[in-house]
C-alpha cells in the first residue's frame, strides 16, 4: 500500500491521513462540506468559497477533468480540497487539464483517499471549524498548535474583488447593469447578457456617486466569502441607493440588503451548500430544487421593523432565502438562481429584474 504523504485535522482534535494532489503545501481554512455531485470545477473556482477547505461528499472527483469555458472565476481561490477518491486520468473531450494540475496551477492543496461522509457528519454534529492540511510527517502537538494560533481573515471580499471596473457586452443590448463585485460568479453575467444586459463589474468599495456615474438601469450586488459584517459599507451605499433605481442580490447581496435595512445576520452551524436544497416560493406555493453555498442567514424576527417581505423559505431548516420590497424596487435571494450546473428552477428571478428595469425605464 502507498504510504500516507498528507494529513489533515481538525479543530476537535481528530486526525485523518491521506494522499495528496494539487498544490504541496500547508494551509489552515475553514472546513465546510458540499453535497453536489457533479460540478467540482464551479464550486473550486466560486469566490465564495475563499479561505474555505471542501469536502466533497461524492465519493468520486476529478473524473471529467478541468475546461477551459466552466470557471466561475479566473483566478480560482478556494483554500483547499478533500475527496475520497480522486481521477488523476479524466475521460473528457472537453478537458484541458485535470484538476489536480489546475490546484497546483493555482496553489491550491488538495488531499485523496479521505472519508468525507464522516468530515460532513462531524461538521452537522460540532459545526464548522478550523482544520490545517500538512505533511503525514508533520507532529500532531505542532500541527494542532498552528491550527488553533490562526485567526480567520476579514479581508476575503478585497481579495477576490475586481480592483477596476470591466464590461461584459451583448449585442442589442437593453439594459445597463452595474455589478457590485463582492466575488462575482462569470454564470450570473452570463444570464444577464443573455436578456439583454451589458454589464460593468465594478470594485466591491465603489460609492454611490460611482454607481450613478455610470447611468444605470438596476444595480446587481453579487455572491461572496466571509462575514457580510465586514461589508457594512456596501450595505451602506445600498440603503443610500434603495427606492432610486432597481436592485437584485444573491447570496451575500440578500446579506447586504438585509443589513442595509437595519436586519440582523447569523452564523449558521454548518450553512448550505449543495444542489439539492428545497426552497418555497410563498407568493407561487412553489418549490424550487436550489443550489446554495452560504455560512449565514437573515435573522427573521429583525425583519419585523423593515419593510422588507419574505418571499422565499427554505424547507429544510425555515431559514429566509427570499426577500422584496417592491416599493424600493429592490429584492433578493439566498440562493443561486445562476446555478452551473445545477438545477434551473429559478431562471426566472432574472426575468424578474429584467421586469423591474423595464418599469423603471417606462416610470
Amino acid at each position: 500500500m502507498k504510504p500516507y504523504d498528507k494529513k489533515i485535522i481538525l479543530e476537535n482534535g481528530r486526525e485523518f491521513y491521506g494522499y495528496g494532489f494539487g498544490a504541496d503545501r500547508e494551509t489552515v481554512c475553514e472546513l465546510v462540506f458540499n453535497t453536489s455531485m457533479v460540478g467540482y470545477q464551479e464550486i473550486v473556482s466560486d469566490p465564495s468559497y475563499t479561505g474555505q477547505m471542501i469536502a466533497m461528499t461524492y465519493p468520486l472527483i476529478g473524473n471529467y477533468g478541468i475546461t477551459s469555458e466552466d470557471y466561475e472565476t479566473k483566478f480560482p481561490s478556494v483554500g483547499g480540497l478533500i475527496v475520497r477518491e480522486y481521477n488523476a486520468y479524466p475521460s473528457n473531450f472537453r478537458c484541458t487539464l485535470t484538476l489536480g494540475e489546475m490546484l497546483e496551477e493555482m496553489h491550491i492543496p488538495g488531499i485523496s483517499g479521505i472519508d468525507t461522509r464522516a468530515i460532513a457528519r462531524i461538521i452537522r454534529t460540532e459545526g464548522c471549524q478550523k482544520v490545517i492540511l500538512t505533511s503525514a510527517n508533520t507532529p500532531y502537538e505542532e500541527a494542532l498548535e498552528r491550527l488553533h494560533a490562526y485567526e480567520m481573515p476579514h479581508d476575503f471580499v478585497a481579495r477576490v474583488s475586481c480592483r477596476k471596473r470591466w464590461l461584459s457586452c451583448t449585442p442589442n443590448h437593453r439594459y445597463n447593469v452595474v455589478a457590485v463585485d463582492c466575488g462575482i460568479k462569470h454564470n450570473i453575467i452570463r444570464c444577464l447578457n443573455a436578456l439583454g444586459c451589458n454589464v460593468t463589474i465594478i470594485p466591491y468599495d465603489s460609492t454611490v456617486e460611482d454607481i450613478m456615474s455610470l447611468k444605470p438601469t438596476g444595480v446587481f450586488i453579487s455572491n461572496g466569502p466571509g462575514d457580510p459584517e465586514d461589508l457594512r459599507t456596501v450595505s451602506d451605499v445600498v440603503a443610500q441607493l434603495k427606492g432610486r433605481i432597481p436592485i437584485f442580490g444573491i447570496c451575500m447581496g440578500h446579506h447586504i440588503i438585509a443589513q442595509s435595512y437595519g436586519a440582523k445576520i447569523y452564523k449558521l452551524k454548518f450553512g448550505h451548500r449543495g444542489g439539492n436544497h428545497p426552497v418555497k416560493n410563498l407568493e407561487t406555493g412553489k418549490i424550487e430544487i436550489t443550489s446554495q453555498n452560504h455560512n449565514f442567514a437573515v435573522d427573521a424576527d429583525s425583519l419585523a421593523a423593515t419593510p422588507l417581505k419574505v418571499t422565499h423559505i427554505n424547507l429544510l431548516d425555515g431559514t429566509v432565502e427570499g426577500l422584496e420590497c417592491r416599493e424600493d424596487r429592490i429584492f433578493s435571494v439566498q440562493y443561486h438562481p445562476e446555478s452551473a450546473p445545477g438545477p434551473q428552477d429559478s431562471n426566472y428571478l432574472f426575468e424578474k429584474f429584467i421586469n423591474i428595469m423595464e418599469e423603471y425605464k417606462n416610470a
